[in-house]
């Protein structure tokens, strides 16, 4: 919770410089959102609509996702002849998240939304605190949304500590071909106990009939292994192997460091929320997106540069946390990782796998 934050600020490194890729995701669940919203108002029918954006980050993309839900919500009541609800939205983050880069964007936004839409009554508020527990009152929500957040784990999955005087998951940041049956198992038991506590605490804060739409990194394969959903920690692995070999890091530290990350199967979703039993799984599509997709066309730099660029937005505080890098060599670690990236693209395209998912409370 303290050290999984985005980069902050509007610096070269920032997430609000490199997040082209998470608003192309963004985009991608646009579909299911709609159809969502279009039954929360036609069913529920709400004069107040409760809404969250769980993991909102901060920068450009942290109110994409609520200004297309009130267009949405917009055509949709002039659609079915409804009244526009009063909007209650609650963004949601952890509490390193920059809140101030979000807030000072809203009165330009409120403008935006006043002027294009008929809604007046449109409330915004920043509710810091992991998803992975209770956040809000009880029968209060009706909307859930949340994109590229439900990969990042509540902590490193437990049992992954020295055994024998070695470390389980050696030479690695997070699961690979070469992982042991432990490590996988760890990381599954972690994925489940904390996908259970999300469903279950959203579950006491939506309205029955509700929706939720969730769009989080994934794999279609039943292997955790595959590189549709691991092969970008793989590489950093290297990065960081290689610095290790200059003398520039610490062998022992790239041995206990762990991602709090997985990456499920449509499958292991389905399978948590018949358990939980409260939500039915009403669609779910795998879409594929390039590694070095997005708009980057003001951008002169290779591929291996931009997703680098992407990936240390979003990783380097967990890094910097744990391997004390100074910015010198932090530097020196990406432009490695950009270059093995970059080795790779000149054989194959890589490609992520993004799992989009809709839900109705029951």
């Amino acid at each position: 919770m303290h050290v999984l934050h985005m980069n902050i600020g509007e610096g070269e490194t920032s997430y609000a410089k490199n997040s082209l890729l998470q608003k192309k995701i963004i985009s991608v669940g646009n579909s299911m959102i709609g159809t969502a919203i279009f039954n929360i108002l036609l069913e529920v029918q709400p004069k107040s609509m409760g809404v969250a954006d769980l993991g909102c980050s901060s920068g450009p993309n942290a109110l994409t996702a609520v200004s297309q839900i009130i267009h949405i919500v917009d055509a949709a009541t002039h659609q079915l002849g409804l009244p526009i609800p009063e909007l209650r939205v609650s963004l949601n983050d952890l509490p390193g998240n920059d809140f101030n880069n979000v807030f000072k964007l809203l009165p330009e936004v409120y403008n935006r939304w006043k002027n294009d839409y008929d809604i007046e009554d449109c409330y915004v508020w920043g509710q810091p605190g992991s998803f992975y527990g209770r956040l809000f009152p009880a029968h209060s929500l009706h909307f859930v949304h949340s994109s590229s957040s439900l990969h990042w784990l509540s902590q490193v999955p437990s049992g992954l500590e020295i055994r024998g005087g070695t470390h389980l998951n050696k030479d690695k940041l997070y699961i690979s071909k070469s992982s042991s049956t432990s490590v996988i198992k760890a990381y599954q038991q972690q994925f489940h106990e904390d996908f259970s506590i999300f469903l279950r605490s959203r579950a006491k804060e939506m309205v029955s009939k509700g929706r939720m739409v969730l769009s989080l990194m994934g794999r279609r394969s039943p292997n955790p292994c595959v590189d549709e959903a691991c092969y970008q920690w793989e590489l950093l692995a290297r990065a960081l192997m290689s610095l290790s070999l200059d003398g520039l890091v610490d062998k022992e530290k790239i041995d206990s460091f762990n991602a709090p990350y997985y990456a499920p199967s449509p499958e292991e979703v389905r399978r948590e929320v018949e358990i939980e039993g409260s939500f039915v799984v009403v669609d779910v599509e795998a879409f594929e997106i390039e590694w070095d997709d997005g708009d980057w066309s003001s951008h002169k730099i290779s591929s291996g540069n931009r997703v680098a660029k992407t990936i240390r937005a979003v990783v380097e505080p967990m890094l910097e946390t744990h391997f004390h890098l100074g910015p010198g060599i932090m530097d020196e670690l990406f432009r490695r990782y950009a270059k093995i990236i970059d080795d790779c693209f000149s054989e194959r395209k890589l490609k992520y796998i993004n799992l989009v998912i809709s839900f109705m409370r029951k």
